[in-house]
């Protein structure tokens, strides 16, 4: 799908400032001569092959990955088709770099390394005027925006408006990823304070200094953006992202029924972490319904992930009572049982009448669980004897430590299969690399959302859905499932390779939209192949010919 261009066609130095449209030094010679663009370039007429040559030689000269940030973010800057030609043909060296881990570093350095503002910064000193503000975007079809307040940055806490990264990158994932065009992506900063001093103290911070806006006043913020929005861009899907705990549940419940919305760290966390989950029980040849699972971490992820497989496990014939009964929790007060006094609402309904344990490790020798998954964003939490103690339980144990960035991994790929003596069925939020243990070599799969939101996204808006449902995630952990191969599960990856991704949400973004058809929440009749006008959605890094 290659979006129109809007209006004339800007000429000149105009058109080569225009990321979208600039295609730099392979304009053709007709181009230059009819765009105004003799003198303006160099005389060589370049290939985007030649192209793609010049900008791996640069990015892989660099000498650390927040400069390889950089240069990748002025790529995009300058010339996004080049920038997504680059990043989808080398996604399993360059996603590590545009998301995390080290779009966590750059959300902490924001300030320091900014070059050019991306998306829109909505203070909320500007609270009556969000509509204009929107209006100010130059794009006029926006299908994505992905939001936040910046208070929740992976497992880094309150960055302030630097956390502006996070959609940014998100966004960018969309795009290499799922295929949806950059010019119906809209990364947006709800910039409401911070409660960071160091930020506050610093001169080169890009936020309003100011400590954070609560209660109310940042429910009817959230309300005025959420409302301007949807009526500008009637069809958009929002995506919350990194949202503290206190306000993510309440947000997600109040929008997700009026507008196309959901909650990645919540939602796309859960269908992920699901898919996992399907993955590794075709190696133990065990069912859902009989495992019991473990959290180490009660919040926004841990929740979101039970609540799915709660629903999935309800779909395979448990009552809804034996399904929470096969899902447990540890915080950082110990288990979550029905003992323990104020218990926040979203921990109620796994709180279970059982003896109180202290911490986590006492917990899996008690409860014996087949599978823990790691939420905590606490790093070496899932340490030799508690990965030790899950192998004297299972033949074949399920490990998931899923925090963000790597820093705050429960355990690496290597720990989990090292101290299991190999036995370990292991998935990580954060890349970690292949590791030999006795002369074997495992292929760590990685449960990065970016297997599931783009898809769920491309979906969504291929279908013009009026919400985004739970059984649409329940639905994309599947289709991510089956697409994971016989040869990836013998390696030990529990998830497809990165080189397919695109292929992969198409299938995700078919099984969404079947979905919405089947329930009545598409905007548009249903195509005779769903899968085959999700894939005609898809948008290509590829040059226009600007001369007929």
């Amino acid at each position: 799908m290659i979006e129109k261009v809007e209006n004339s066609l800007p000429t000149g130095t105009a058109l080569l400032q225009d990321p979208l449209l600039n295609k730099g030094t392979a304009f053709s010679a007709e181009e230059r001569e009819t765009l105004g663009l003799k003198g303006l370039l160099p005389p060589k007429i370049f290939t985007m092959e030649e192209q793609v040559a010049r900008v791996l030689e640069n990015y892989r000269q660099k000498k650390t990955d927040l400069e390889r940030y950089i240069h990748l973010a002025s790529l995009q800057d300058r010339n996004e088709t080049l920038f997504y030609r680059v990043l989808m043909d080398n996604l399993d060296e360059m996603m590590p770099i545009v998301y995390t881990p080290v779009v966590g570093q750059a959300c902490q350095q924001f300030g320091h390394i900014f070059r050019r503002p991306r998306g829109l910064y909505i203070s909320y000193k500007e609270r009556g005027n969000i509509a204009e503000i929107l209006k100010n975007w130059p794009r006029k079809d926006v299908r994505v925006i992905v939001v936040t307040d910046g208070e929740r940055i992976l497992g880094l806490g309150d960055q302030g408006a630097g956390g502006m990264g996070i959609p940014v990158g998100k966004l960018s994932l969309y795009t290499a990823c799922a295929g949806i065009s950059p010019a119906q992506c809209l990364p947006v900063m709800l910039d409401v304070g911070t409660e960071n001093e160091g930020y506050l103290g610093d001169p080169l911070y890009l936020g309003i200094r100011q400590h954070r806006v609560r209660g109310q006043e940042f429910d009817d913020f959230v309300a005025e953006f959420m409302n301007a929005a949807k009526e500008i861009w009637p069809d958009v899907l929002i995506q919350f992202e990194d949202f503290a705990n206190s306000n993510a549940f309440r947000l997600l419940e109040n929008w997700r029924d009026k507008i196309c919305s959901f909650n990645d760290d919540m939602q796309g966390t859960a269908a992920v972490s699901l898919a996992g989950l399907f993955s590794a029980l075709r190696v133990t040849k065990k069912s859902l319904g009989e495992q019991k699972i473990l959290f180490l971490g009660a919040g926004e992820a841990g929740i979101g992930i039970a609540d799915l497989i709660v629903s999935a496990m309800v779909d395979e014939g448990d009552t809804l009572e034996e399904a929470r009964a096969k899902c447990w929790f540890v915080d950082s007060k110990g288990l979550v049982v029905k003992s323990r006094d104020n218990l926040v609402e979203h921990k109620l309904r796994f709180a279970h009448d059982y003896p109180f344990e202290p911490d986590f490790l006492s917990a899996v020798k008690s409860l014996k669980p087949t599978a823990i998954i790691g939420v905590s964003t606490i790093p070496k939490t899932f340490n030799q004897e508690v990965i030790q103690t899950m192998a004297e339980l299972n033949e074949r144990p399920i490990i998931f430590a899923l925090s963000n960035p790597t820093s705050k991994s429960e355990c690496s790929a290597e720990e989990a299969y090292t101290w299991s003596d190999g036995r370990a069925i292991f998935a990580s939020g954060s890349p970690f690399p292949p590791c030999v243990f006795k002369g074997q070599t495992y292929v760590p799969g990685q449960g990065n959302n970016a297997y599931v939101f783009p898809g769920i996204g491309l979906g969504a808006v291929a279908c013009k859905a009026k919400t985004v449902t739970d059984r649409m995630f329940s639905q994309a952990a599947r289709a991510l499932a089956d697409q994971v191969l016989e040869s990836d599960l013998e390696m030990g990856r529990m998830y497809p390779a990165l080189s397919r991704i695109r292929e992969v949400s198409a299938y995700i973004g078919a099984a969404v939209a079947e979905v919405a058809f089947n329930d009545g929440v598409a905007g548009i009749e249903k195509p005779a192949n769903v899968l085959e006008f999700v894939r005609s959605q898809q948008w290509a890094p590829e040059y226009r010919n600007y001369v007929k």
